[in-house]
């Protein structure tokens, strides 16, 4: 039996082998050098046409059209009986038995349904569940590429994970199930070619929080659909582990002595902490729960950092913070909207007509209309999540620059913002107060100090995260440098290997 371990993330995902000895990463994107990781992100679309209608919609529709049919064999009727000539009252005789017989050709209107509604839908009133399962899929640079390219012929789920938690009904939560399944089948795929055997069972990471806002009940929904994806996927066997403790799990394998470590995974949608006791004598043993003195999480990640980077520091040069010829400002929850990749019914109101009508009738009454006709075409043209990655980029660039000039060329020509390290500074200030919140109540929730801290996940790369950390929570305290990008998944790969 072979086990691998899947970190699921929010922004990128990894699979990683543990044969005991040496990890192995699984190459899951073949448009990026050294793709052991690819993007969440999923592109669902249609190469030709739209999939037809489903029966219901066809079936009201017949039934308006047998309305109408019916309203026309009446005016005929009512011809007939006025007509005085008989070649008249021929004609309408005539009328009524074609359209007596269009009434009753029950395929023929079906046909002419289908047609009507094929012409008036377009890709966004087409429930996601249709869209699953109607369309192809495309994964990690080349779903994204797709995007770019052709955004009217489908549809980006830019983070499948942050719905998981969610108030979801019966037809969204089969949605998801199906788009997770998908990804998981990619990923046994790719693993069973390059280890050249099957696999049979899974660890996959969870956060200690889904995100969303139904607590408990959200992370057993979420766990529920992640299951059943799994087994969907082909997976028999497939276990469940919370991130900071699989981090934990990998650095243990460095230590020569028992140690209580302080765990601190800031990944892109959720940051978990958790106090556990590690050593070297109990990395072969299954069962650690004894061990872990305190965890906690909370839906504060990477992707909140983008969007308030965003807002801070790109929405002004689209129009936000502008006052109509009234003295009202232009509305914050274009901006806000805008942002919402990971919202989908925020994003499909967003790119909706009406919402342009309303940002350009909103430009008819603001003095400087320019820098919101930018908004404008971001609506239009559906480059929420483009610009969104730009700014992440942006972000990550800033970890080791003071400014940086961010293109957006795409939106208008020579569009360029220009961001300092400042202004993500204070962009981060709001989300680094709750991230410390959360660091201090793992703390107060164990009896035992840990002697070292582990700050682990993608946005652990930041300075300005460390720095903040250190100046009052953590001073002091040693901390284990490990791989911020693969520790949480060779943590489940060692996991998996134990099954």
């Amino acid at each position: 039996m072979t086990a691998i371990g899947i970190d699921y993330g929010t922004s990128n995902s990894e699979v990683v082998y543990f044969d005991g000895a040496t990890h192995r990463h699984i190459k899951l994107d073949p448009l990026v050098k050294n793709g052991s990781k690819i993007r969440s992100s999923v592109f669902i679309y249609f190469e030709d046409e739209l999939p037809p209608p489903p029966d219901e919609m066809v079936e009201v529709k017949v039934s308006q059209l047998k309305r109408v049919i019916n309203e026309q064999i009446e005016r005929a009727k009512q011809g007939y009986y006025s007509a005085k000539d008989p070649k008249e009252q021929s004609v309408y005789s005539g009328r009524i038995d074609d359209l007596r017989g269009e009434y009753h050709n029950k395929p023929a209107l079906q046909r002419k349904a289908i047609q009507q509604l094929m012409h008036a839908m377009s890709l966004d009133e087409i429930p996601l569940l249709r869209l699953v399962e109607s369309g192809k899929f495309a994964f990690g640079e080349e779903g994204f590429k797709r995007f770019l390219k052709m955004p009217d012929k489908g549809r980006l789920i830019y983070s499948p994970k942050n719905f998981l938690g969610a108030s979801l009904d019966e037809d969204q939560k089969k949605a998801f199930k199906g788009i997770i399944a998908n990804q998981l089948a990619y990923f046994k795929q790719c693993a069973e070619m390059q280890l050249n055997t099957t696999v049979t069972s899974a660890i996959i990471g969870r956060p200690v929080k889904f995100h969303g806002t139904r607590g408990e009940a959200g992370n057993r929904q979420a766990i529920q659909i992640m299951t059943e994806a799994a087994s969907l996927a082909g997976f028999a066997q497939v276990g469940f582990l919370d991130e900071p403790i699989a981090a934990a799990y990998k650095i243990e394998q460095t230590l020569s002595r028992d140690t209580t470590a302080l765990i601190v995974d800031i990944g892109g949608g959720t940051t978990d902490v958790c106090c556990i006791n590690l050593s070297p004598d109990r990395t072969n043993q299954l069962n650690r729960a004894e061990d872990v003195l305190s965890v906690t999480g909370r839906r504060l990640g990477g992707m909140d950092c983008d969007k308030s980077l965003l807002l801070k520091a790109v929405a002004p040069e689209m129009g936000m913070g502008l006052k109509t010829i009234n003295g009202l400002p232009v509305p914050p929850t274009y901006y806000s909207d805008m942002c919402a990749v990971d919202n989908i019914p925020a994003l499909t109101r967003f790119f909706s007509d009406d919402y342009g009508l309303d940002i350009a009738q909103t430009m008819s009454i603001t003095k400087d209309a320019k820098q919101l006709e930018r908004l404008l075409i971001v609506q239009e043209n559906k480059l929420s999540a483009r610009v969104v990655n730009s700014v992440r980029m942006a972000k990550e660039l800033l970890s080791s620059k003071d400014t940086i000039t961010l293109p957006l060329q795409y939106v208008e020509d020579d569009f360029n913002v220009d961001i300092s390290k400042e202004a993500l500074k204070k962009a981060l200030k709001p989300w680094l107060s709750k991230v410390k919140a959360l660091v201090v109540e793992c703390l107060e929730k164990t009896a035992v100090k840990p002697e070292v801290v582990m700050i682990t996940g993608g946005m652990s790369l930041s300075p300005i995260i460390i720095d903040a950390l250190y100046e009052t929570l953590l001073n002091g305290m040693p901390r284990l440098e490990n791989d911020a990008f693969n520790s949480v998944c060779e943590g489940l790969a060692i996991q998996a290997a134990k099954q």
